[in-house]
């Protein structure tokens, strides 16, 4: 797999990375399978991918645990992202960004992942009732310490302000692209953006981009770009959808995610159909999954943009690491630029 460098601190990972989260966290409880999983990160790394993406609160703790397993084996073919920041609570997520617990997350990550050092470290989200800044120098306090490489910041647009809630209103609009007279999506993340690296160089940012959620293109990815900070790209498959693989009215359960999303019901995912459409198109061109189509949109976005696909089975991280060998011309792009936009979002 070709590597990709990202960054101004030079981190160098393959060019698609493992998404660990579903693992976990967030998807069906019933189709977990820590030996499977196990067996999944492996044959990422066999292929491949270096980048193995995660959090604390992920399970929470758990899936750092998994891959703390994996890296015991194989620490040195691997780059492990982790993130601090949120705290799983019996009814709500909260931020916490209060330096010392900033500080003592990451000893606990360390613990957990067995590691001395973390490659990349992301702060999940901002803590409203902390100053950013005092957030990011605790984390470059840990640069310093030698415990961290580099510094991430999770960006979450105006659409989508933290995970899906039980009981999240749904709506059947399209999803607009931006406006270029107004504000991005992405415009009080770049505010903080533009502060931290004022305290310390922000490595990458991570948030969300794929066929179906391009809005990062319009004011996120072409700020990255100038100053040469690394793209993680969080569900490069549409939590699934773009894979083809689901079916309209199939169900999930009550604590996957996409029981709660918008674009998961099964009026809206009969009408995004014709995007999975175009993706197969594309996808019989090059004797290639509608999945790793996805995945080379994501990657010709930019020479600094890494998607990061979640899975949990040796067949899909085999799978998505043999997309960084698709190549997608003009007239691909031209197709999948040209395809309607998603329906259903949040309110």
């Amino acid at each position: 797999m070709e590597r990709r460098t990202i960054g101004a601190a030079a981190l160098e990972v393959g060019s698609v990375g493992l998404g660990c989260m579903p693992m976990s966290w967030a998807y069906t409880t019933s189709q977990r399978d820590g030996e499977r999983s196990l067996r999944a990160v492996h044959a990422a790394l066999d292929a491949g991918t270096t980048l193995l993406d995660t959090a604390d609160m992920y399970g929470p703790f758990t899936n750092e645990l998994l891959v703390g397993r994996v890296l015991r084996e194989r620490r040195r073919e691997a780059f492990v992202s982790t993130k601090c920041g949120l705290l799983v609570g019996e009814q709500h997520i909260v931020a916490n960004g209060r330096p010392g617990y900033v500080k003592r997350a990451c000893d606990a990550s360390l613990r957990r992942l067995q590691t001395d050092v973390i490659d990349l470290y992301q702060l999940h989200r901002v803590d409203p009732e902390v100053p950013v800044e005092d957030t990011w120098g605790a984390m470059s306090e840990l640069v310093a310490a030698g415990k961290v490489r580099a510094l991430g910041f999770c960006a979450v647009g105006a659409a989508r302000v933290g995970y899906p809630r039980r009981g999240a209103r749904r709506s059947g609009g399209a999803a607009r692209r931006a406006d270029p007279v107004r504000p991005g999506p992405y415009a009080d993340t770049l505010d903080r953006l533009e502060r931290v690296q004022q305290v310390f160089p922000v490595a990458c940012v991570q948030a969300e981009l794929s066929v179906w959620s391009p809005e990062a293109l319009c004011d996120l990815l072409p700020w990255c770009a100038s100053r040469g900070v690394g793209f993680l790209a969080a569900m490069p498959l549409g939590n699934g959808f773009l894979t083809g693989t689901l079916t309209p009215g199939q169900g999930f359960e009550p604590d996957d995610v996409r029981a709660r999303h918008p674009r998961f019901t099964a009026d809206m995912m009969a009408a995004n159909q014709p995007i999975v459409a175009g993706l197969r198109r594309v996808a019989a061109r090059h004797g290639a999954t509608p999945a790793q189509i996805a995945l080379a949109w994501v990657l010709a976005q930019g020479p600094y943009v890494v998607p990061v696909p979640g899975a949990k089975k040796e067949r899909w991280t085999a799978e998505n690491a043999a997309a960084a060998g698709v190549r997608l011309g003009a007239d691909d792009l031209a197709e999948i630029a040209g395809l309607p936009p998603a329906l259903g979002s949040w309110d």
